[in-house]
């Protein structure tokens, strides 16, 4: 039934509504989508079978939530989606600031309004998408910016004394009854702040300097925090932990395809690099590898964690790459290449805590040895890997192509290589297309190319050849000279001396 076409009081009691508590309304609305198989969670992927159905059960459980786990694990983006759980529009009392319900109202203004008018107070309705307030824990918040505090301006303006309680300036949480209530990072407030929430979460009461007043709030709240044990910032004070009625622990995605779907679902690039840009299924995996590689790299703090948005820049990252290319060289369009992952590295650097191990490296090579080991690691899927080939004793695939490379033949690849060079480039390595079209036989041409070129990354680091960063490119050459010219090279400017495999 429509009831939002009340305007009064009195028109709404004849509507015949009844108002719930947030909690549950949240709980009707959970029950009536589970019912109609229909996901209020949408765009959340890889929770199917552990976090969505935690936060379910906490919200069937009318429970305030605390969400746990690490950066990027989507913490925020399920408390935002929660208000596709609350009913469209509730009616309040009109001019309130409390949100106030006109059959149970909380603030003097409403009771004052509703006492004086009647069934005439005007309502008006509120949309579920207001009935949503976000507040990032930061060390500067103050009970005054939650709770509320007097304001000395009020008083004087409306010429009140400090004892009415029409002088007092409400806080954020007051202001969101009947809402959803966020607090991002908590263990960044303060521990004398955190203290100020626990009447609110125990008693649903406030308590604002001395005034005697009572506020039963209706309030779903949802907090985010990394692990205690992971952040050196602060922690959650046991007692307000206690007060928390359910906690879900979120996590990374648990496989490449779940991790490639949220990248390409998040992911925002212009209408040109959809149209213009091809892109091959094995760069998009190439880009989940770096992150998975960087969760489990003896080079970054695990404890920090690696944000799923490092995976989303760096795709955004990527295909920019590749469009700066095809505008300098005046191209309709182009396609990825495995060189134009190096271009993602200012997405990974911004996005990595590292150890003193890692720091010792450099942020800049820690990325580049996560591109390497993410290339060596697909390519044993595409091709034999060369160490297995070298124990079986059996002949070497890759042979005629290393014996090219030690007549002291090179390859340069150059980043603003135009699609026509770069096709150059890369078949001028005999037997190089022949090895490839024996694994991809039906691999159309510009497939064919990228898969020539995986090839060449790939044996670099198996060290079959060596590959090096030029100032505008890359250089593949054979193993053994590039060891012996190593020490003068590394003294070029041309070269950096991170990149030798």
């Amino acid at each position: 039934m429509d009831y939002t076409s009340a305007r009064t009081l009195g028109q709404l009691k004849k509507s015949g509504y009844k108002p719930l508590p947030i909690k549950e309304e949240l709980r009707k609305n959970l029950i009536h989508a589970l019912k109609k198989k229909e996901n209020p969670f949408e765009g959340i992927l890889g929770y199917d079978d552990t976090v969505i159905p935690d936060i379910q059960t906490a919200i069937l459980s009318r429970h305030n939530i605390i969400l746990l786990g690490l950066r990027g694990q989507a913490k925020t983006k399920i408390a935002r989606l929660m208000i596709n759980l609350l009913d469209e529009y509730v009616p309040i009392v009109e001019g309130s600031d409390l949100n106030d319900d006109p059959f149970n109202p909380l603030s003097r203004y409403s009771n004052d309004l509703i006492a004086e008018c009647g069934d005439l107070t005007k309502i008006s309705w509120l949309h579920r998408s207001d009935r949503y307030t976000e507040k990032l824990a930061t060390p500067d918040v103050t009970v005054a910016d939650l709770i509320g505090d007097v304001d000395p301006i009020k008083a004087a303006s409306l010429k009140l004394p400090y004892s009415d309680e029409r002088v007092i300036h409400f806080g954020l949480i007051p202001r969101s009854h009947r809402s959803i209530f966020v607090i991002n990072e908590l263990p960044d407030l303060q521990a004398r702040i955190q203290v100020a929430l626990f009447n609110i979460l125990q008693e649903s009461d406030i308590q604002i300097r001395g005034f005697k007043i009572r506020l039963p709030l209706d309030i779903q709240f949802v907090f985010t925090a990394n692990p205690e044990d992971y952040t050196n910032r602060g922690s959650i004070v046991t007692p307000l932990k206690d007060r928390i009625d359910s906690q879900i622990l979120t996590h990374y995605p648990k496989s490449t395809d779940v991790s490639k779907s949220i990248t390409q679902q998040e992911a925002a690039l212009a209408h040109e690099q959809k149209t213009s840009i091809l892109v091959e299924e094995i760069l998009k995996d190439l880009i989940e590898e770096i992150a998975f590689e960087a969760r489990q790299s003896e080079y970054i703090d695990h404890k920090s964690g690696v944000s799923a948005r490092l995976t989303i820049s760096a795709y955004e990252n990527l295909i920019s790459t590749a469009e700066r290319r095809m505008i300098i060289n005046g191209e309709k369009n182009t396609q990825l290449r495995i060189s134009d992952l190096y271009g993602v590295i200012p997405s990974i650097t911004g996005k990595i805590e590292l150890v003193y191990e890692g720091e010792q490296e450099g942020p800049s090579k820690v990325a580049n040895i996560l591109i390497g080991k993410a290339i060596k690691n697909l390519f044993q899927t595409y091709f034999p890997t060369p160490d297995k080939v070298k124990k079986s004793q059996s002949q070497s695939p890759y042979q005629s192509i290393v014996a090219w490379f030690s007549k002291g033949n090179t390859i340069d690849l150059m980043s603003n290589a135009s699609d026509k060079d770069y096709e150059k480039a890369l078949l001028s390595v005999p037997g190089l297309k022949d090895f490839v079209k024996k694994f991809f036989p039906d691999a159309d041409e510009r497939t064919m190319l990228l898969m020539i070129e995986f090839t060449l990354h790939g044996m670099a680091e198996f060290s079959l050849i060596s590959k090096f960063r030029l100032e505008n490119g890359l250089q593949f050459k054979d193993i053994l000279s590039s060891m012996f010219t190593m020490s003068n090279e590394e003294d070029d400017e041309t070269i950096t001396g991170t990149d030798y495999v």
